[in-house]
């Protein structure tokens, strides 16, 4: 297979040092990556030959601008998390701005990475995201809507993580994986309670699998007949199978080895009560979130959609590789 040009923002972040390794170790493709700090970067990039550090912030995305005309492949990882002003300018405008740099002609696929906490269970957006969500969900709710405008439109693949997982002593940790080991101290609590709610996750070397696959194969109509009708060939969710918040308990318990004996009901209306009661102050998304419950979706996409080996594909194997006895 032909080598290809390949431009990567977010290398630095933990989805983003899974895929750049990936892509490292496992292709020949000529590698391009944005980053701020290269000091960083928990991989090496002087493995191979055709590895180039483009020192730079997304904000002066237009000194590339004539890089950007010979790429074949950008992947879009970067993102901003906090400050109205920095989680615009990074997330909707300069993103845009990069993607009109982009040769119509020669660029053959962008893999734009969204959130899924942005779709409904129907994998259509979902409008209380763009009114009531924090600052980095409205900005990817408003760029993704932006993109169909481009003259770039229908080389985009979006992808749509869910709760996403990874982080070791060099690569940074997720938000989620961080919080795993708290999470189980308090397991001794939450296993005698039920909740009525679901899931998707999935482990950002998962994530790396998927995207060297679409590098080389882009979405088609194959893709569709793998994934179900109906399925969008450019909005891809990344996540395992569905998981039930009590399924997620009941699995922890088993690994831990703590039994389950009687589960009390935890309902919406006795938590929306509690936060009168005790005037516990939620920022609107916040509460959206606990009374939508379910973060599930149709048709998720992992390795073994594409019968490729799932690194991470249950909680069990989560905790393992958390280094939980």
């Amino acid at each position: 297979m032909t080598p290809k040009r390949i431009f990567m923002t977010g290398a630095s972040g933990c989805i983003g040092q899974y895929v750049a390794e990936s892509l490292i170790q496992h292709t020949d493709h000529e590698l391009y990556l944005l980053v701020r700090n290269p000091d960083k970067l928990g991989f090496d990039y002087h493995a191979r030959p055709g590895i180039t550090i483009c020192q730079a912030d997304l904000r002066q995305i237009d000194h590339f601008r004539d890089l950007l005309k010979t790429v074949d492949v950008a992947i879009l990882a970067a993102t901003a998390w906090g400050g109205v002003q920095e989680v615009f300018d990074i997330n909707v405008v300069k993103t845009l701005r990069l993607l009109d740099l982009l040769d119509t002609q020669r660029c053959e696929q962008v893999i734009y990475f969204s959130t899924a906490s942005i779709l409904n269970q129907q994998n259509q957006l979902l409008k209380q995201a763009g009114q009531l969500g924090t600052d980095y969900i409205r900005s990817k709710y408003d760029c993704l809507q932006q993109l169909s405008k481009l003259a770039i439109a229908p080389k985009i693949t979006t992808v749509f993580p869910t709760l996403v997982l990874g982080g070791d002593e060099r690569k940074p940790y997720s938000h989620i994986s961080s919080g795993i080991k708290d999470v189980v101290k308090w397991m001794d609590l939450i296993r005698w309670f039920k909740a009525d709610g679901s899931f998707h996750f999935m482990h950002a070397q998962d994530i790396a699998q998927v995207v060297l696959y679409l590098v080389d194969h882009p979405p088609s109509q194959e893709l569709t007949t793998k994934t179900g009708e109906g399925l969008s060939t450019n909005r891809l969710v990344l996540g395992n199978t569905r998981l039930t918040v009590n399924q997620a308990v009941e699995e922890v318990c088993t690994y831990l080895g703590k039994k389950i004996y009687v589960r009390v009901p935890l309902s919406i209306g006795l938590a929306n009560l509690l936060i009168i009661l005790f005037r516990i102050q939620m920022a609107a998304w916040d509460r959206f979130c606990l009374n939508y419950r379910h973060f599930s979706y149709q048709n998720p996409v992992n390795p073994d959609t594409f019968g490729l080996p799932t690194y991470c594909p249950t909680l069990s194997d989560v905790l393992k590789i958390s280094g939980l006895p």
